[in-house]
């Protein structure tokens, strides 16, 4: 069943927020999550372990983002606007994901759950499918691939006509990029599949031609990407895919980058304070001495001591 086309006005921005089965499902689960998370925090309180308040607000901050792609007016305006498709999609696939990353979810739960709870968590994480499907190669295939397949064939289209598809495709569209962002946030570890910082930077740079390749081919698009669009919603919507998710990897990309150059200045001073640990180790020196000694000619040891 198609949802119900509706008028881009001020009173449909401030009061169409969706209650259908799906959206309060969505809210339960966000609400769910939150009082998890929130419980979580006041467990590691009262063992006097202090958790990140920066943590906290990332987290909180990336459920509310999930909730206004899926619940809010901008969900309701997808109907009748590409525009607000695209944003729909971005917030999903490059906003609420790093934010959920930020929170550590996986480090919490293993901090605070029940030890049943973490071995069934990390027996999760360490399986084969978890292992394959979180690999870095795969994500980024599905990542953007999936972006072209469902924006560049007749896949919008056929789900918005059938947004119970819809609903499931976007669900989707949030898991898999949070297996993408994941790693590259790397507040949370990972088994098995580690990036450092060289990885994380080709991972997004690579992207950025593709992104715009897919805006910029959307935008020269010379029929509506779907029926329930207009040719110049369609254009539209295609300048916000190429302009904001190139924002988005530019954001992302510039502190991955200054967290590199910052980690090769701690690396080089741990090497140079050891080297000066060992160049004035008095016990380094006095072990040096020996070993010269025992090293020593029998001529040399009678030189010395005739």
């Amino acid at each position: 069943m198609p949802a119900k086309p509706i008028r881009f006005d001020l009173t449909n921005a401030l009061t169409a927020w969706g209650f259908s089965p799906f959206q309060i499902g969505v809210i339960i689960v966000l609400l769910a999550l939150g009082v998890w998370y929130a419980y979580g925090t006041y467990l590691l309180a009262l063992k006097g372990r202090k958790w990140s308040n920066w943590r906290l607000l990332s987290f909180v901050a990336g459920l509310f983002l999930v909730d206004v792609a899926l619940q809010s007016p901008l969900a309701a305006f997808t109907a009748s606007y590409f525009q607000a498709h695209a944003l729909q999609h971005l917030i999903l696939m490059a906003g609420a994901p790093p934010l959920l990353a930020l929170g550590a979810p996986s480090t919490l739960l293993l901090q605070t759950a029940s030890r049943e709870h973490k071995t069934l968590w990390l027996k999760f994480l360490r399986s084969k499918p978890f292992s394959f499907i979180s690999h870095p190669i795969p994500v980024w295939f599905l990542y953007y691939g999936a972006m072209f397949a469902f924006f560049l064939t007749p896949a919008i289209g056929f789900a918005m006509e059938h947004m119970a598809l819809m609903d499931l495709i976007n669900v989707g569209f949030l898991l898999g990029s949070t297996l993408f962002w994941w790693p590259i946030i790397a507040v949370d570890p990972i088994p098995r599949w580690q990036m450092d910082y060289g990885a994380k930077l080709v991972n997004l740079l690579l992207g950025v031609p593709i992104e715009a390749f897919l805006g910029i081919t959307i935008m020269m698009n010379h029929s509506p990407i779907a029926p329930m669009y207009s040719l110049a919603s369609t254009h539209a919507g295609g300048g916000i895919l190429w302009s904001t998710s190139e924002l988005f990897s530019v954001a992302a990309i510039l502190p991955i980058f200054v967290q590199w150059m910052h980690s090769e200045d701690r690396k080089a001073a741990r090497y140079d304070r050891a080297a000066n640990i060992e160049a004035f180790d008095p016990e380094a020196e006095a072990q040096a001495a020996i070993v010269a000694v025992i090293a020593a000619p029998p001529s040399a040891h009678r030189s010395v001591n005739p």
